[in-house]
């Protein structure tokens, strides 16, 4: 583990490449600055060569032709961008009514509809620029280089248009949407598992009992995005500790406690002004460094499935699923300690970041109290749960079974309240939780037999338990 803390400026870098990847509107800009270069650069070149020099591969006209070329590309441009600007905000609003509100990031931070977007503009700014450099006199050549770019780029604009449509219809089925949402959650826990913790896990908490603190207030709301520990340790002198007083994910609101310190340093305001630029506290709560807003957002979505408007349960199955491959890669995975040794005696102390036993209840709670009227849900509930439970134990992790069997419990216990349920479904249910699940692909499959006093088609006594736990009656996926 390296003991050098990550430059502050690579992660203020990190953040703002994030934002940059998260705008509607910085990609575009720069894709339209490049198309004024371009037309800029295509001038000089034809002025360079010469408009009366043939260039292989290049188009031949008059300036009258080219002048109603461009005109007409630049009209073409500039009205199906209002189209994809439609196309777009319709994609946003179905996405916010039909997921969730926190999945439109999702759609603004798709890069082929920003360049898409940023490719229709330069284009139209492109033939614009050009209709300058064409020659008044109808008969006159017209600058090869730059025509022909501008062909070029009308083409490319089309193809991309289309594979643009191609996508955003892809981009709106739920399945994309989660698998996307997920996918981000992965890479998250990854960049965790291989940046590790660079400085060393402490035994013992320190305490500041009757010595003085120094408090480091936020200075603004909004949501934490970023906490460095080893920033936070490089900001304070020798022998300090610090204790964060919020964590990654959460919202802070201005004035209120972020960092406290002890023993106070000599050098006070110094060290307000480092540890208030370690932390980062944004508009929007992002996925840079918090998992648990993967968790939300699909959390989210399957709460909308199995809302009475939208009424989908498989959404909310799929979601279930996804959670699990979460989870299967965080729960085997070590948290940050919540107390840090540094060099020189330092100390963090953040007692508020999430354990894996949180992790379990956000994945779960909200999903387990909505999905109680949805056997079909809950069967996935607990085959999930169930799958969690087998690789923590064969991964040594035995800790975080409690909080896995806790959920099944509580499931199992809201579903028998539940009235209605037929009794078939409910031992089904309990055969699920208990691990004697009719799916199991691993059990040998049962097969009934044919009773000629029940018929050609019919079903002898005890079949119907038998095809309730074959293979063939649920789905290990559902």
């Amino acid at each position: 583990m390296s003991a050098r803390p990550e430059p502050l400026l690579r992660l203020r870098l990190a953040a703002a490449v994030y934002r940059f990847r998260e705008s509607l509107f910085l990609l575009p800009a720069l894709i339209v600055v490049g198309g004024v270069l371009l037309a800029e650069l295509g001038h000089a070149v034809d002025r360079a060569i010469g408009a009366d020099r043939a260039v292989p591969g290049t188009l031949a006209m008059s300036s009258n032709t080219a002048t109603w070329l461009l005109s007409t590309v630049a009209g073409a441009m500039i009205t199906t961008a209002g189209v994809v600007f439609s196309l777009t905000v319709v994609s946003l609003q179905l996405a916010s009514s039909q997921f969730s509100p926190r999945v439109m990031r999702s759609f603004v931070r798709d890069r082929l509809s920003q360049v898409v977007i940023g490719l229709l503009i330069a284009t139209f700014v492109y033939c614009v620029l050009t209709l300058r450099y064409i020659s008044a006199d109808p008969d006159s050549p017209a600058p090869r280089i730059t025509l022909t770019v501008a062909v070029g780029l009308a083409v490319a604009t089309v193809l991309l248009i289309v594979a643009h449509l191609d996508h955003l219809a892809r981009g709106l089925q739920v399945g994309y949407v989660v698998r996307a949402i997920a996918a981000e959650g992965r890479e998250v826990i990854e960049h965790r598992q291989h940046a590790g913790h660079s400085p060393r896990a402490s035994a013992e908490e320190p305490r500041h009992e009757g010595a003085d603190t120094l408090t480091v207030p936020a200075p603004r709301d909004g949501w934490v995005t970023q906490a460095p520990g080893d920033r936070m340790l490089a900001a304070v002198p020798p022998r300090t500790t610090v204790r964060l007083e919020t964590r990654i994910g959460a919202y802070i609101h201005e004035g209120e406690p972020l960092v406290t310190v002890w023993p106070v340093p000599a050098d006070t305001r110094g060290v307000l002004r480092r540890l208030s630029a370690t932390v980062t506290v944004a508009d929007t709560r992002t996925m840079q460094h918090d998992v648990d807003f993967a968790i939300r957002q699909l959390v989210d979505i399957g709460l909308r499935a199995l809302s009475a408007a939208i009424n989908d349960p498989t959404t909310a199955v799929e979601v279930t699923l996804r959670i699990g491959g979460l989870l299967r890669r965080l729960l085997v995975c070590d948290l940050p300690p919540v107390v840090m040794g540094g060099p020189e005696g330092r100390a963090l102390v953040r007692p508020w970041d999430l354990s894996h036993e949180d992790y379990i209840a956000h994945g779960f709670d909200q999903l387990r109290q909505a999905s109680v009227t949805q056997p079909h849900v809950v069967t996935a509930l607990l085959r999930v749960l169930r799958m969690l439970i087998t690789l923590v134990q064969e991964a040594d992790r035995p800790e975080h079974v409690p909080a896995l069997r806790r959920q099944m419990q509580l499931l199992l216990a809201a579903v028998e309240q539940q009235p209605g349920l037929h009794p078939e479904d409910l031992d089904r249910l309990r055969a699920v939780a208990s691990g004697d699940d009719p799916a199991d692909r691993s059990r040998p499959r049962q097969h009934s037999r044919w009773n000629p006093s029940a018929g050609r088609h019919g079903i002898g006594p005890g079949d119907a338990a038998s095809r309730a736990a074959s293979p063939a009656s649920s789905s290990p996926s559902e």
